[in-house]
């Protein structure tokens, strides 16, 4: 079936027009950023493959312009557009994130980090350099790891924090698997970097690992001062 072969009133820009954006599927909106289709896929066919392939919409958060040239039928004028209207969606998210007037919980931090750490299949390590108030100067990502395991050491930690004359800082960093309980690496480098904390005067409110909600993390994330380890 081509476009053209879908009744009029059921096409994605009459329905934009008719009801509004509100009225289309992702597969809609995607099909209205591409235009059209191929030889042998029509535009929504294309829209509706290139979903299955991220597995959401959120999944588009961390493609390349690359990622989307591996679906047949979108060159690299297409990905490009597609690119551009991703990083666009993404800031939007972070920026409405940093928008938080203060940083004065776990719950705070996880709507801070998950735009961040959606779609990503390394883990990051980032910290929350904050002022006096716990208002946000900076968040600063200090490694990227494999798949498994993201390093850190408290120089580059308390480096950055310092540069940026922190009070205190938030440690945070995600787990790809969704899983945010903590390794005994996540441990080990915790008790260091509350150790390191100490000695330059810079207090460590907590460290935050990032997952996804689940029966066992309802909330999607590990909490080490809830917890009681820091």
């Amino acid at each position: 079936m081509s476009i053209q072969d879908i009744p009029a009133e059921e096409r994605p820009q009459e329905r934009l027009i008719a009801k509004g954006p509100g009225a289309l599927s992702d597969t809609e909106l995607i099909a209205m950023l591409l235009r059209s289709g191929n030889a042998e896929t029509n535009v929504i066919e294309l829209s509706q493959k290139l979903l299955e392939n991220a597995g959401s919409l959120n999944g588009l958060l961390h493609w390349t312009t690359e990622d989307f040239q591996k679906i047949k039928g979108i060159g690299k004028v297409k990905a490009l557009q597609l690119i551009t209207v991703v990083e666009i969606a993404r800031r939007i998210l972070i920026r409405q994130a940093e928008a938080v007037p203060a940083i004065d919980g776990p719950d705070k931090v996880y709507a801070l980090m998950r735009p961040r750490c959606e779609g990503l299949l390394v883990e990051k390590f980032w910290i929350l350099c904050l002022n006096r108030k716990n208002h946000l100067i900076k968040c600063v990502e200090c490694t990227s790891g494999t798949a498994s395991a993201s390093l850190v050491h408290p120089r580059e930690v308390f480096r950055e924090a310092i540069q940026r004359s922190a009070s205190s800082i938030i440690a945070s960093h995600n787990h790809p698997s969704g899983d945010p309980s903590p390794s005994s690496a996540d441990i080990k480098i915790t008790r260091q970097l509350r150790e390191a904390s100490k000695i330059v005067d810079i207090e460590m409110l907590d460290h935050i690992i990032i997952g996804s909600p689940s029966s066992t993390y309802p909330k999607g994330y590990y909490s080490f001062k809830e917890s009681g380890m820091l």
